[in-house]
């Protein structure tokens, strides 16, 4: 995956608090801190998203807590100076997360409205440790996550060497591309009216609950489909090729974050299709795939179809 190396990038899309002294040590359960078991719990229930509309529903165990605006201070200063174009995203891991969030945005913008609906952009808030959301107190722990009540994305970015770490994910650059492009399918679903009509606090294989992740992983590849031309401000592209080797990434991912996966490689050994909130890894890779093979958001529709 190469940007273009004159493509724009628009740091406004960002929140960046990570200097703001906004750090809060621990996201608090019940009052209580995270070790390593309430780590897996709440890997095995919000990694990549289940912290979308699941927190405010419950399964993220977060409903209530610190709820509230960022308090972080955010600066952007320092992505100003640093990421203005498409070279610099291919020379900075910061600037090309940039230009990722651009890109998938700036495809929605023109892509929502043909089903009736106006795009509204969401910024991404970078964090350090945990933050406060409308959805409660997060730390690292959570993974990324789109929060409804503030309609904002969270990411702590040591979660991109989280995955290659403790998943064992291939990593690089389309892949992080793809978790952002998942969180921001959460957003999608949250305009078009879609989280709110779904019960949040069932899980199991056939849950909407998992219905609205492989939704949002199927949204993601209709973005890759795209992404090669969705131009930035100039026109130019923000990206400027993908490879196989890119799309087989995000796959190998897509494979590492299914609940059976996760449940078998970090939570004892057993899968319980009970608990699934997310999907398996094989659901998630067809999901992604068919979003991606199509290019089509009407290829997505998780919630009439039997078989996920």
């Amino acid at each position: 995956m190469q940007f273009d190396d004159d493509a724009q990038l628009d740091i406004s899309q960002i929140s960046d608090s990570r200097g703001g002294g906004g750090g809060l040590g621990g996201v608090a359960i019940g009052g209580g801190g995270l070790g390593i078991v309430g780590l897996i719990v709440v890997v095995l229930l919000n990694v990549l998203g289940g912290g979308s509309a699941n927190l405010p529903g419950g399964l993220g165990g977060l409903a209530g807590v610190g709820a509230g605006s960022n308090p972080a201070r955010v600066n952007n200063s320092q992505l100003a100076a640093s990421c203005k174009t498409g070279k610099d995203a291919n020379t900075n891991s910061d600037c090309a997360v940039v230009a990722d969030i651009d890109s998938v945005q700036a495809f929605w913008v023109t892509e929502l409205p043909k089903f009736g609906k106006r795009y509204t952009q969401s910024k991404t808030v970078f964090f350090r440790g945990g933050t406060r959301t409308g959805c409660g107190t997060a730390d690292a722990g959570v993974g990324p996550f789109y929060c409804p009540a503030d309609r904002l994305v969270y990411i702590d970015l040591s979660f991109f060497d989280q995955l290659k770490t403790q998943f064992g994910a291939t990593g690089g650059p389309f892949v992080n591309a793809y978790v952002l492009a998942h969180e921001y399918g959460h957003h999608v679903q949250d305009l078009l009216g879609i989280s709110s009509r779904v019960d949040h606090s069932r899980s199991g294989a056939t849950s909407d609950s998992v219905r609205l992740e492989l939704q949002a992983d199927c949204f993601a590849g209709i973005w890759a489909n795209h992404a090669t031309t969705v131009p930035s401000a100039n026109g130019r592209p923000f990206i400027r090729n993908l490879t196989q080797a890119d799309i087989t990434a995000a796959l190998d991912t897509a494979g590492r974050i299914g609940d059976d996966w996760i449940q078998s490689h970090l939570g004892g050994g057993n899968i319980d299709q009970s608990r699934f909130t997310h999907g398996s890894s094989a659901q998630r890779q067809r999901w992604f795939h068919a979003g991606y093979a199509s290019g089509d958001a009407n290829a997505c529709d998780t919630f009439s179809t039997r078989t996920l």
